[in-house]
């Protein structure tokens, strides 16, 4: 709603108000027109007839801060506008149930039902300071409730009820537009295959998602919406009952947390000073849609921009198209070693298969030995005080990892399976190559044991034959040469036995023929 329109809707109650005398009751003996309202005992809060634009065609029954009438929390004929403005009335019947009817068209516009056994006389309407209004009997026995019907808005210090019995019976719906209070396209409710998560819907689409809650406290945790206000989110279970609840602390400012109609969840806080809203928390960042990044794919919140990345051992798709995900660099292959790489600080998964009553090596375990198990998350409750008798939440994944995030505020270690590591690749091929060097090395080294013995005898054979050549070539003391191993020369021998003629032939032995010569051939 624009500015123009605050200030005409604010004058418009101010002028009302003079003319009307208010209180937080309604009971069967009176009943709200329009120009009357209930106001809390503390005047936090009014209910009564308005107009979300200065156009006096459609008229809504709803609740509204006291102070700032242009912001509205709660609506009741949100897709039955009234368009006639004398002819309709809020009233209480005899079987305690509330009822808006158009007197001159005999309709009843909206009503509640009363789901109790007891319908006595006497009901009466409370409008309370929380910002929600009760129907009940005298005795106190609450017939019906706003806060169990909520609209587009959640007030502080009060809770909702999302589940009863695993069914889904809470949700927010958004606005249609910025004047338009009809439902909207948006709505946000617990996931109905599980109780641990989160959606803002896009009609039957799931468009954005928390993550995964503990059952003891949720998503999004804590925060500071100014320098003296805390805000503290918790999702609970009480028996077969799940609820959201929010607290702020002492003196803060009103806060809220509205669904608009573009599908943000946002935690506003009132500015006295500039008199606005000013937004605590919104979810406006792409890694909050769903499944942006595609399977495999996890949006990284700490990059400028926020960008879509792959886990270690996977690869982009299509690096034109980051929605397509990622895909595995070596296919799994069932029966062999896997390796679960850890990545800290994550939204886990949507669409995961918990296990109860487990320890987190017990959780490591029945993801490594199911082939199909792509993916698991460990969380220790028992420092929370886990309910439904589990201190533990033990998650896995056998399909495409959808719909995950990466960023500082969260806290879940997610270990996602991998084909063989590099380490152990290079393992297994160091346990084949290492017995083969050290056959090349034995090899080499009897070579060269070998190449050195046989270089010794070579060298030992030239340093004889030089010996013995030294020998023959040397004299003795008076001059004389070595007359016991003369130095014959081959012509000498040639000579001394006629040229080897068979003359001269004395014999044959094992070592060939000897010849006879003349002694003085070799003086």
């Amino acid at each position: 709603m624009d500015k123009a329109n605050l200030h005409v809707f604010f004058l418009l109650f101010l002028i009302l108000s003079c003319f009307c005398e208010s209180n937080d009751q309604l009971t069967q003996a009176n009943s709200l027109s329009p120009g009357d309202m209930l106001i809390s005992e503390g005047r936090a809060f009014a209910l009564g007839f308005f107009s979300p634009t200065n156009s006096s065609k459609s008229l809504y029954l709803g609740i509204w801060y006291h102070n700032i009438p242009g912001t509205v929390v709660w609506v009741a004929n949100r897709d039955s506008p009234i368009s006639k403005l004398s002819s309709v009335k809020l009233t209480i019947t005899n079987s305690s149930e509330m009822v808006l009817f158009d007197l001159s068209e005999g309709r009843t516009i909206w009503k509640t039902v009363n789901t109790t056994s007891e319908g006595a006389d006497g009901a009466i309407v409370v409008l309370l300071d929380s910002g929600y209004f009760v129907l009940r009997l005298p005795n106190g026995t609450v017939v019906w409730q706003s806060i169990d019907h909520p609209t587009d808005t959640i007030l502080p210090n009060t809770r909702v009820l999302l589940s009863y019995k695993a069914q889904v019976v809470g949700r927010l719906v958004a606005w249609k537009g910025p004047d338009d209070p009809s439902n909207g396209d948006f709505s946000l409710s617990m996931d109905p295959s599980s109780n641990l998560q989160l959606f803002i819907w896009n009609g039957s689409l799931p468009y954005k998602r928390s993550l995964v809650v503990n059952e003891v406290s949720v998503s999004g945790g804590t925060y500071q919406s100014n320098t003296t206000s805390v805000m503290s989110q918790y999702v609970y279970y009480t028996g077969d009952e799940l609820y959201y609840a929010y607290t702020v602390s002492d003196g803060s400012p009103y806060t809220r947390i509205l669904l608009d109609y573009r599908g943000n969840l946002s935690l506003l806080s009132w500015n006295n000073t500039s008199l606005s809203w000013t937004l605590a928390f919104d979810t406006p960042s792409s890694c909050f849609l769903y499944a942006s990044c595609g399977p495999f794919g996890y949006c990284d919140a700490a990059a400028v921009p926020t960008t879509c990345r792959c886990p270690d051992g996977f690869e982009l798709v299509d690096s034109l198209n980051l929605s397509r995900g990622c895909q595995r660099k070596e296919a799994l292959r069932c029966g062999k070693e896997n390796n679960f790489v850890t990545m800290p600080n994550m939204k886990v998964p949507d669409k995961f298969l918990r296990i109860m009553n487990t320890s987190f090596d017990q959780c490591a375990e029945e993801c490594s030995r199911n082939c199909s198990c792509m993916a698991y998350a460990y969380a220790n409750l028992s420092s929370a005080g886990g309910t439904m008798g589990d201190t533990s939440r033990c998650l896995v994944w056998t399909g495409d990892l959808i719909d995950m995030e990466q960023a500082s505020f969260y806290t879940e270690n997610l270990y996602i399976r991998l084909a063989e590591s590099p380490v152990q690749k290079n393992g297994e091929f160091l346990k084949i190559l290492l017995p083969i060097i050290a056959c090349l090395l034995l090899l080499a080294f009897a070579a060269l044991v070998w190449k050195c013995k046989r270089r010794g005898k070579q060298q030992k054979k030239k340093v004889q034959k030089k010996m013995m050549l030294e020998y023959l070539r040397s004299t003795d003391e008076a001059g004389n040469k070595n007359i016991e191993f003369p130095f014959v020369s081959f012509n000498d021998i040639v000579a001394a036995t006629n040229n080897f003629s068979d003359t001269n032939i004395l014999g044959k032995g094992g070592f060939g023929k000897v010849y006879k010569v003349l002694a003085k051939s070799f003086t």
